[in-house]
């Protein structure tokens, strides 16, 4: 029951009593049991009154509850001139305006918190209680090439995706580094937030790719350089030498012949140096508006008579949408170049290389029907100079690689189930 329910029945209760009284003790007497109800009368209004001052206090908040309720913090009364009133005013008045002021810094800091992560260049992945998955930020879905909509309100392990996979086995607290295949290196950590009294788990992606990658460009390329500068002066003078002795007419044949063997090696060998110092010397690309279509198709009528020795047959999947990318045209058709010619070597002969335009987001896809690549050595591919062949020497992957990565797109290149090899660059 209320209490202005209680309130009123308790005035009723005790009016009733007090007329039964006085209309019994005063019957005789009606002067007196007028005068009696006048004052019953007047009691009531005061009582009223009473119930007026009481009660609309109770209503002031039950007002200021309903506004708190619908989070409504504008709502502040006017004084009435009373004191108990314009006390609870007073006090009322001063809460909204405290909750007000936290609301607001509340939300500044949500935005910018927002904002924050939005903007971060690391990737960040939010959990909540349940640990499913409910905010990547942009940086993280272009780290992963996911989008929101596959990963939201999913816990990690559910994703097909390696990286997630890994991070799906991080404890709190913990800090490690995943390579992604054999190419993008990210420095995982996973932490907690106290949120309402529960933790909330996030991770943060830095991609430690470009930093590597630099370092281990700087070693090589010092090395090759060193190598180049003693080879190219050691081969020169032994090339004059022999230039010499070959030009002395009395060399007996057998001489003259294995003296000229010696001069093609030298050849050789320096043109072999010479490999190794193009990756390192990569000009920086000059890049101008390019159709990835017509690129395509330009390489392939390039590549068109080797596959065709092999009986290797081209497929075309390319959008009806032209594919506009900007880069370098001469350094795009070398990597496609190395990439056809790798792929014509792995299918040796009898075989189909399909070759595929996406124009959102704008990717290319060389697909071959070869042998396809181990998982042993999946992770190792885009390795400085690291070759499957017998005699390989792993520059045309570590040229892919660099001229690639110099344009800022990304690249992957794995066997799916299906036995099918998939080259896929990112623009």
């Amino acid at each position: 029951m209320k209490l202005r329910t209680k309130f009123i029945a308790f005035i009723v209760i005790i009016h009733l009593v007090a007329v039964g009284l006085s209309l019994y003790i005063f019957k005789k007497q009606p002067l007196l049991f007028i005068a009696s109800e006048v004052f019953m009368l007047l009691s009531l209004f005061i009582a009223w009154q009473l119930y007026n001052e009481m009660i609309r206090p109770l209503n002031l908040l039950m007002t200021g509850i309903e506004a708190i309720k619908d989070r409504d913090f504008n709502v502040k009364f006017l004084k009435t001139g009373k004191y108990e009133m314009d006390r609870l005013i007073e006090i009322y008045n001063q809460m909204i305006d405290q909750l007000r002021t936290e609301r607001t810094r509340q939300e500044e800091q949500h935005f910018f918190l927002e904002k924050l992560i939005h903007t971060s260049p690391t990737g960040i992945l939010m959990m909540d209680f349940d640990e499913h998955i409910t905010v990547i930020n942009p940086k993280a879905q272009a780290m992963l090439a996911l989008t929101a909509d596959a990963v939201l309100h999913r816990p990690l392990a559910s994703i097909q995706h390696p990286v997630l996979q890994a991070l799906s086995r991080l404890k709190t607290g913990e800090s490690r580094t995943i390579n992604f295949n054999g190419l993008e290196t990210y420095k995982c950590q996973k932490a907690h937030f106290m949120d309402r009294g529960f933790p909330r788990y996030f991770i943060m992606l830095e991609e430690l790719t470009t930093e590597i990658l630099a370092a281990e460009k700087n070693a090589y390329g010092k090395v090759i350089r060193m190598m180049a500068h003693e080879v190219n002066n050691s081969v020169g003078a032994v090339n004059s030498i022999l230039d010499t002795t070959l030009s002395l007419e009395q060399n007996p044949p057998d001489v003259a012949e294995a003296l000229q063997i010696a001069r093609d090696r030298n050849e050789n060998l320096n043109q072999f140096m010479r490999r190794f110092a193009d990756v390192v010397r990569l000009p920086v690309p000059h890049r101008e508006l390019l159709n990835m279509n017509e690129l395509v198709v330009k390489t392939a009528n390039l590549m068109s008579s080797m596959a065709k020795r092999q009986r290797i047959h081209f497929e075309f999947n390319l959008s009806e949408a032209e594919v506009p990318v900007a880069a370098d045209e001469s350094q795009m058709e070398q990597v496609l170049i190395n990439v056809v010619k790798n792929a014509i070597e792995s299918i040796e002969t009898d075989g189909v290389i399909t070759f595929e335009t996406i124009p959102q987001p704008p990717q290319l896809l060389i697909v071959d029907s070869g042998k396809g690549i181990p998982k042993s050595i999946e992770g190792r591919l885009f390795s400085p100079f690291f070759s499957t062949k017998r005699n390989g020497q792993g520059v045309g992957l570590t040229l892919i690689r660099e001229i690639l990565l110099n344009h800022g797109f990304g690249l992957s290149l794995h066997t799916e189930h299906e036995g099918k090899t998939v080259f896929r660059v990112r623009f």
